[in-house]
């Protein structure tokens, strides 16, 4: 049975960190109301951007990005967290990855990672890595987005690989996240066709020379799009999860002073034992 003064100790590292964990969710809470912000602001960019192209795509227009090809070489975009201590993120992220792998066990599959734990974990696997961002997140902008997609689509245009892949995990609320496999190359007409628009545009230039341009850059907002959803619902993850590690300390901390008042509460009646027996003796 432990000792009074090992239950004390015990309780003072309990407490301390709770202090931890309770600062953690602090700073989790502010960085999700900022990630939230961001998310919000893009999604209306790239639904707005795939109207465009939807419209675009009525006419006889061709790109490289919109090839089909049998599905033998793939390339999957795997969006991770940099860091842990936020619950099932990235586990569930790397679990829908190897469930991928199993589904496509007959072709030839490369990773894109962006997020360090799924870099590491897949990196002891001796997979095929095609590129790597890891360390991105506390500093994310644009340009991130866009040197991932530049090889994404350099790669997919000169036939290296037949389909592109993402597994993110989509933001719905500071308690929940979805987790998406999505197919982000080849982009097909009908799959545009699928987003009507509303606004009949008057275009300058000719719409095979505006779709060139366009279509590179929604495979872009589409990517950075998925980076600012994973990194909303990361921080949205982090604090649930260290909201529950500071009630199960708070728990835990009066399990054992409960417990502590106990072995007090018996080492008292010991020593009243002790010297009443002692009194009767003389």
């Amino acid at each position: 049975m432990p000792s009074l003064l090992d239950i004390r100790r015990r309780i003072r590292s309990v407490k301390n960190t709770q202090l931890l964990t309770k600062a953690m969710k602090t700073v989790s809470a502010a960085k999700l109301r900022r990630a939230q912000e961001r998310v919000l602001s893009a999604r209306p960019y790239a639904d707005q951007l795939r109207r465009v192209l939807a419209d675009l795509s009525g006419g006889q227009v061709s790109h490289p990005l919109l090839a089909v090809r049998p599905e033998e070489k793939i390339l999957i975009i795997v969006v991770s967290g940099d860091r842990g201590l936020c619950g099932a993120f990235n586990t569930n992220i790397l679990r829908a990855t190897q469930n991928f792998i199993r589904e496509h066990s007959g072709k030839t599959v490369a990773f894109s990672f962006a997020g360090k734990k799924a870099r590491d974990f897949f990196r002891r696997r001796e997979v095929t890595i095609h590129s790597e961002a890891v360390n991105i997140f506390s500093k994310l902008d644009y340009g991130h987005a866009r040197e991932l997609s530049e090889k994404v689509i350099e790669s997919y245009s000169s036939a290296e690989f037949d389909a592109v892949y993402v597994i993110y995990n989509e933001f719905k609320s500071a308690i929940q996240q979805k987790l998406v496999v999505e197919k982000l190359l080849p982009l097909k007409k009908e799959d545009l066709e699928e987003t009507p628009s509303q606004i009949d545009y008057i275009y300058e230039q000719p719409p095979q020379e505006i779709f060139n341009r366009l279509l590179p850059r929604y495979v872009e907002i589409e990517i950075y799009r998925a980076l600012l959803e994973s990194i909303a619902s990361e921080h949205g993850a982090r604090m649930a999860a260290m909201d529950t590690a500071t009630r199960n300390a708070g728990e835990m901390i009066d399990a054992m002073t409960l417990n502590m008042n106990r072995v007090r509460q018996a080492a008292i009646t010991r020593e009243i034992i002790e010297v009443v027996s002692g009194a009767g003796a003389l």
